[in-house]
């Protein structure tokens, strides 16, 4: 980044205002971005695209290359002419507009999705037999992993009939003879996701405004990625895991996370050059201009807890690749824009990995003010930042700012408060001067929450982690973005160094 200072907000897809259920790639995402470029911001981060299962989460997806169908634009559709907006309105999705009611949009996108894919007479377009073509990598495995996913009632693929689950050659034919109008379905979706997602991507790009997108570090169990690539990951002769992910107890959590998910065998990564990661790195910078990669640390050391486990307590730390995956990265793909998630606890190694890699790591400000650490040598405290790294009031795991500072201890505001030379009696809008002390530092990079520039409560937390029924659903209304606000945002950016002073040429 040089010396190059900038700004942007944190909102995932899926929080955006629009019609039918949730947040989407319709003009309402257009209008954000004009609203991004009004306030004079130079990203957009996002969470992770893939399509959603159990959970809902983002970090648990169906494949590390496809698109959720969620962000399909049905009013695209309706001008398309293969929806008509009469059958689109009368489809129940919830009528309330700040949350997202998965249950619904599951039970009516799928189907509206579907008469679409029958009236598109899809087969005969010549740019979707490119796209079947240029994303077959990837494209073949996910939509017969989803065709047969459905056909058996949505089981996951370890619970399939030994010979699919095995990925028998026979078993393969199959499947692609008799669910063969099912995977179209499922490439359809695809294609008209990437379609709708290069369209907006374009134009977030044409107005200045780059795109940061998330990858978890690892896939989920019940996913295209491992069914098809089981060899990549710990996992026995019946291709069940031996171990899965998850992360000590800290913080968040007094018996760790368990996350679930199959760990990867590095052994075999690394005889194979890294084929996959390259190619997933690859397929990402698709998507995005800049790469957050989530959980940096199981880089260095990754947590592995025995499968079958309740909770993390029992696992024990493994070493990662290391270096070697990223100076193979480099070889391979150049020189790449990535983020480095590097927060909890940090180990010598780990640090070590993050300066030897030369990505910007993360600095949060509600981690800056805590009873339990002396003096003020905390890397989270706004004065110890470095130039190279990317501070946030909070990520999609914190509470907003605002709820945030109503429930730590009273001590700990009066040292928020000292911090900022901020002894007001109303804590009112006191988010406004902690996000003004951050994009105040010399982090090169400074990434706001939508919902903190807001000043919201906690009812607007996007996810609480080790909780399951009320994460992922926050969406914001169409008029809270208001002109007063990017007005203020605008103001912020300019008086800090961080305005967005160009439009850049997409190639």
């Amino acid at each position: 980044m040089g010396n190059v200072r900038t700004c942007g907000v944190l909102l995932p897809i899926s929080s955006l205002p629009a019609k039918y259920g949730i947040g989407n790639f319709s003009k309402s995402a257009y209008r954000f971005v004009d609203q991004l470029k009004e306030a004079s911001q130079s990203y957009w981060q996002i969470l992770p695209l893939g399509p959603t299962g159990y959970g809902d989460s983002p970090y648990q997806s169906f494949s590390t290359f496809a698109g959720n169908p969620y962000f399909i634009s049905l009013e695209d559709l309706i001008e398309e002419g293969v929806l008509k907006k009469k059958e689109v309105d009368s489809v129940d999705f919830g009528d309330d507009e700040t949350s997202i009611d998965y249950e619904k949009l599951y039970l009516g996108r799928y189907t509206l999705l579907r008469k679409a894919y029958e009236r598109s007479n899809i087969s005969e377009n010549p740019a979707f037999r490119e796209f079947q073509k240029t994303e077959g990598y990837w494209l073949k495995d996910y939509a017969l992993f989803m065709a047969v996913k459905q056909f058996f009632g949505g089981s996951s693929w370890s619970e399939w009939p030994e010979d699919i689950r095995l990925r028998y050659s026979y078993a393969l034919d199959y499947y692609r003879r008799e669910l063969y109008f099912d995977i179209e379905f499922q490439e359809y979706m695809q294609f008209k996701f990437y379609e709708q997602w290069s369209k907006l991507k374009t134009y977030a790009n044409v107005k200045g405004i780059k795109i940061i997108g998330d990858i978890p570090i690892y896939v989920a169990m019940d996913s295209a990625d491992t069914w098809a690539n089981p060899g990549l990951f710990k996992l026995d002769g019946e291709n069940k895991p031996t171990q899965v992910a998850g992360c000590p107890p800290d913080g968040f959590s007094a018996t760790g996370q368990l996350w679930g998910n199959p760990l990867y065998n590095w052994e075999v990564h690394k005889a194979t050059n890294f084929d996959w990661w390259i190619t997933r790195l690859a397929h990402c910078y698709k998507l995005y201009d800049v790469v957050r990669i989530d959980h940096f640390r199981g880089f260095d050391e990754y947590f592995a807890i025995p499968y079958g486990d309740s909770t993390a307590e029992n696992g024990w730390w493994e070493k990662g690749p290391g270096m070697d995956l990223f100076h193979t990265v480099t070889a391979r793909l150049g020189h790449k824009d990535i983020i480095a998630e590097d927060l909890g606890f940090m180990t010598d190694t780990v640090k070590q990995l993050v300066r030897d890699s030369g990505f910007p790591n993360m600095r949060v400000i509600e981690f800056a003010f805590d009873e339990r650490d002396t003096g003020n040598a905390s890397d989270y405290l706004p004065h110890n930042y470095p130039r190279n790294c990317v501070v946030y009031s909070g990520t999609h795991d914190n509470e907003t700012l605002t709820g945030w500072f109503h429930t730590i201890s009273a001590g700990e505001r009066k040292q928020a408060r000292q911090y900022l030379n901020n002894f007001h009696d109303s804590d009112k809008e006191i988010y406004k001067d902690l996000i003004c002390c951050i994009m105040r530092s010399v982090a090169d990079r400074c990434i706001i929450p939508m919902q903190d520039y807001l000043g919201l409560d906690n009812s607007a937390r996007i996810n609480q982690p080790s909780t399951l029924g009320k994460n992922w659903k926050w969406r914001m209304t169409k008029n809270q973005f208001s002109a007063k606000l990017r007005k203020e945002m605008y103001n912020m950016a300019e008086t800090y160094g961080r305005k967005n002073w160009d439009e850049f040429p997409v190639n």
